[in-house]
């Protein structure tokens, strides 16, 4: 088996096909999070204590004096804790609304109904006739 087959047969299988498809969903719904953490929870977070910017909390390392992160990031090290806060409210939320899919999955399956039994397999025909044979006999 060439190379290229090997690996097309590996691409078509279904599970990597599934993988894929949810981590590009998943990439995608990351963005919406991230948009919603920055730019509505945050904000409003902020003007609750006092119209703070978490982004731009920061603690210069080398010395520079700079009003923002961006600025400071240029004149060198910088310990962003501001950053780190917004990521980490950004991963509780998207952690949470996991939770709360996967949940409500777990709910629809356990509510579904269970699949019908499978027809019993048929009879093979050597088997049928040796129960023939055995009726005949059993009459005679």
């Amino acid at each position: 088996m060439s190379f290229a087959s090997e690996f097309k047969e590996f691409a078509t299988k279904g599970n990597v096909v599934d993988l894929a498809v949810g981590v590009i969903i998943g990439g995608a719904f990351g963005k919406i999070v991230e948009s919603l953490v920055g730019d509505v929870i945050m904000p409003l977070v902020g003007k609750i204590f006092g119209g703070l910017d978490f982004s731009n909390y920061f603690i210069p390392l080398a010395g520079q004096a700079a009003t923002t992160l961006a600025e400071a990031k240029k004149g060198g090290a910088v310990f962003a804790y501001g950053s780190f806060i917004t990521v980490s409210v950004n991963f509780v939320i998207l952690a949470f609304i996991i939770f709360v899919m996967v949940k409500q999955i777990n709910r629809i399956k356990r509510n579904a109904p269970p699949p019908p039994p499978p027809a019993p397999a048929p009879t093979p025909e050597d088997v049928l006739l040796l129960r023939e044979i055995r009726d005949a006999l059993a009459r005679k």
